[in-house]
């Protein structure tokens, strides 16, 4: 994409192509262009221009490097800082002001706009553009550290905050499932003594003699498993 028919040596040697952003960075791209001669066009290529290919590559970088200047990406759905959000990478280049991210991001964008800008060309120097792919968005050394740093350190911050997240999920859990098991041994204890109380109340409700000799029962069974028993001695 960046190869200069009359000055191989332009553009790194044909390698990146210079293009400015519309906040004053200077970008490097990298890609190719995919073109053939149009059957449906001939004279144009042979006729119209001097040399076409020229022609179309310097049409080709022209109309590239006008969207490039002039790119702007939709917004995020908010930019204002929200108290206690952690701020995306596209919120902080937004505020460098800086677009490179948005320019990788939308490549695919781009690519289908040079296809529709480049359909012209047919009818113009007979050269049909069949494809056109933009593969890299190489910024400056320093705003490519910057972009860097930024980005390194929103991963970081959001690595940490789902690690805190993890963590607090799990104790969640964790104190969901103690408070479950709690619940069930507090049920055991106290349906056996429900059950007594319901049984004690028949007992009751059967005779006046019945409850006695109930608790009467209950003792001797008791003194069978004792080793030792204490009784109370009147003094009368």
């Amino acid at each position: 994409m960046a190869y200069d028919p009359e000055t191989p040596s332009a553009n790194q040697d044909g390698t990146i192509l210079d293009a400015v952003t519309k906040d004053q960075l200077n970008t490097g791209l990298s890609g190719q262009i995919r073109y053939r001669v149009s059957e449906k066009n001939l004279y144009a290529y042979m006729f119209g221009v001097k040399r076409p290919i020229v022609h179309v590559m310097g049409y080709f970088t022209s109309v590239l490097r006008e969207r490039i200047a002039n790119f702007e990406a939709p917004p995020p759905p908010a930019l204002e800082p929200v108290v206690g959000a952690i701020p995306t990478p596209e919120i902080a280049t937004a505020a460098m002001g800086v677009s490179i991210n948005d320019l990788r991001k939308n490549l695919r964008d781009i690519n289908e706009h040079m296809d529709q800008e480049c359909k012209s060309s047919e009818a113009r120097y007979g050269i049909a553009l069949d494809a056109s792919l933009i593969t890299g968005i190489d910024p400056p050394r320093d705003v490519e550290a910057a972009l860097a740093a930024i980005n390194t350190a929103y991963n970081q911050v959001s690595s940490d905050i789902s690690l805190a997240q993890a963590g607090a999920d799990q104790k969640m859990v964790q104190s969901r499932t103690a408070v479950e098991i709690e619940t069930l041994k507090a049920q055991a204890e106290v349906e056996p003594l429900k059950a007594l109380a319901a049984q004690l109340r028949l007992l009751k409700e059967s005779g006046p003699d019945a409850l006695p000799a109930y608790l009467r029962n209950v003792r001797l069974k008791l003194f069978t498993q004792a080793r030792r028993a204490f009784l109370e001695v009147s003094h009368d």
